[in-house]
């Protein structure tokens, strides 16, 4: 689909990379960029990455890996990229440095690029994640990473989509707020581990798509084996009705699915549940 078409798409092809994370940058920046070029030579209209693609998950990472949004150069191969292949890209996440009020502050922060090279958008993580399962897992963004203060949205062809990270996936009033906002695909990198992942990530993943009646994918690292952080794995996206449409494993795996406006229409007019909340009780209650 060239980008003229796109201005009124109701139908997308989207594909989810779910690639392996070295401890090398320069090393993933080329292994991503090559899977957005396996996935255009597919068709796909909408390529996301993982969330940190370009550096391994962990606060020990995050410092050294951190750059400055858009002039640093993940963001430069991302923009080559999402030009070179004329698609629209969503770069997953990586650890942005930013400077306020002359204070470095990080930020793990996803980009949105257009299939002419720019930069559409960008999301800095609202929840940090900020666990402590006893014997099981501790960990603790905040200590490294600053909270973003801001929802994201952005248009393609008819959809507008919304955007989260990880942890934001947890959080249903974020979601909602998305969907009153008017979106009908939302996104979430993520890299769920192997405590919380088989329990939670598929789970909160339908929920949110049945809560919001939208396309939900969450998009994942591929589990590396020695790694510091094991990923789960298992991207997968779901469509309003809760439906799976594909999903990986815990390889490295480009999985692909088209995604139709009509269906978020059809399903949001036969189970009409945003019509029919109930203003007069919800907001006395939350008053």
């Amino acid at each position: 689909m060239n980008t003229a078409s796109k201005i009124m798409a109701r139908t997308l092809k989207l594909a989810l990379i779910q690639m392996e994370v070295s401890a090398v940058k320069a090393e993933n920046l080329m292994r991503a960029m090559s899977l957005v070029g396996e996935a255009k030579k597919q068709n796909a209209d909408v390529v996301v990455l993982p969330e940190c693609f370009n550096s391994p998950y962990g606060t020990k990472h995050f410092e050294p890996n951190a750059e400055e949004v858009p002039t640093g150069q993940s963001c430069t191969s991302l923009s080559d990229a999402a030009k070179t292949n004329k698609l629209h890209l969503i770069g997953g996440s990586i650890p942005e440095r930013l400077v306020d009020n002359g204070t470095a502050k990080l930020f793990n922060t996803s980009t949105v690029w257009s299939p002419e090279g720019t930069l559409m958008a960008k999301h800095q993580k609202v929840h940090l994640f900020d666990i402590d399962i006893p014997g099981k897992i501790t960990f603790k963004e905040s200590e490294t990473l600053s909270p973003g203060r801001g929802l994201t949205t952005f248009d393609i062809g008819s959809w507008k989509v919304g955007l989260g990270i990880c942890y934001d996936l947890r959080f249903n009033e974020m979601a909602t707020i998305y969907r009153k906002m008017g979106c009908s695909l939302l996104l979430y990198p993520g890299a769920f581990n192997m405590t919380t992942g088989p329990l939670h990530w598929e789970l909160l993943i339908r929920a949110r798509a049945v809560d919001t009646q939208c396309y939900v994918a969450a998009i994942a690292p591929a589990r590396t084996k020695g790694a510091g952080y094991q990923s789960y794995g298992n991207s997968m996206l779901v469509d309003p009705w809760g439906k799976i449409l594909c999903r990986a494993d815990a390889d490295e795996e480009i999985i692909y699915a088209d995604i139709d406006l009509s269906t978020v229409e059809e399903f949001r007019q036969q189970i009409p549940v945003y019509s029919q909340r109930r203003t007069d009780l919800y907001d006395t209650v939350e008053k």
